[in-house]
């Protein structure tokens, strides 16, 4: 299916990511941190189920040519399916909203529960030709694998493969709400309290990345130990902290000197390094490339 996603052309900061996982299937994450309202929009046909989860900030569907809205606030989930008609996608992502959805077509979400159809309400024969629509809450479990979704930063050769896997790790949890976590497995990250200080923390090092926090000064801010810190953030966000903020920092160094506004010294500084070699150095490492040459490639 080829992608068709726009974006308003004033707002530079949000970021909009389409992976196909497999045929019939595909993940979009949705960045807006800018100050403004962001649209995207998306065709999707009828033959399609559509999974919406919101980590942060809030959002609204607007269908019917704006005669209907429906909206999605943080730490929630929306199911939304209709085979007889289709349902694009045009979304207003609230100024620092965090979403991802999964887009999977009814024929490959059949072969999924195909010995258990009765599991799933709106499989069942009854069901199968009516349309259908279910919001919820993001439990913890479900919270960690969606910040692993959005906070994904391992090799780009191997981002298929992780979000395939964490895609199909999200629906299983998402149909198994019901269930009791189990607590013995991981207990740490079934703890609210401590997801929630979690993400404060990664809130923290972005909010100063330039000057961040040490890990213990972080670890006292948020109120973890330090050791809690450590491995909890690794868990859900799938690399230690300041690995973490590296590969955030270059990111959006990427992006300034995409912009064209600031050189390369002024986007060193605003990253966190204080003379130019040594940001020179950092980008190439993610990269492979120095800014320059990056600069002169993207122009």
């Amino acid at each position: 299916m080829k992608s068709e996603i726009t974006k308003e052309k004033n707002v530079a900061k949000g970021s909009v990511d389409e992976t196909v996982l497999e045929d019939g299937f595909f993940i979009l994450t949705y960045k807006n941190e800018s100050a403004d309202v962001e649209i995207v929009e998306r065709k999707i046909d009828s033959s399609f189920i559509q999974f919406h989860f919101c980590n942060k900030g809030s959002a609204t569907f607007v269908f019917n040519n704006g005669n209907y809205r429906l909206d999605i606030k943080k730490e929630m989930s929306l199911l939304l399916y209709n085979p007889e008609r289709d349902l694009p996608i045009y979304l207003e992502l609230q100024p620092n909203t965090e979403m991802a959805s999964l887009i999977i077509s009814i024929k490959k979400f059949h072969t999924l529960f195909s010995k258990d159809a009765n599991y799933i309400t709106f499989l069942t024969d009854e069901n199968r030709n009516k349309k259908y629509y279910k919001d919820g809450v993001i439990n913890p479990s479900m919270a960690v694998v969606l910040n692993q979704v959005l906070g994904f930063n391992l090799n780009s050769s191997i981002k298929q493969l992780y979000l395939k896997g964490k895609a199909y790790e999200l629906l299983s949890l998402f149909f198994n709400r019901n269930e009791e976590a189990d607590i013995q497995q991981c207990p740490f990250l079934v703890d609210e309290d401590n997801v929630a200080k979690l993400k404060q923390a990664k809130d923290i090092i972005i909010a100063q990345m330039a000057e961040p926090p040490s890990l213990k000064e972080l670890s006292e801010m948020i109120g973890l130990s330090l050791k809690k810190l450590k491995e909890g953030f690794k868990q859900i966000y799938g690399d230690s902290v300041y690995s973490f903020l590296f590969d955030y920092k270059m990111e959006v160094a990427r992006k300034l000197l995409e912009s064209g506004d600031y050189n390369v010294n002024e986007v060193g500084l605003k990253v966190g390094y204080s003379t130019a070699s040594h940001f020179i150095a950092a980008f190439k490492k993610k990269y492979g490339t120095t800014p320059k040459k990056y600069i002169m490639n993207v122009q």
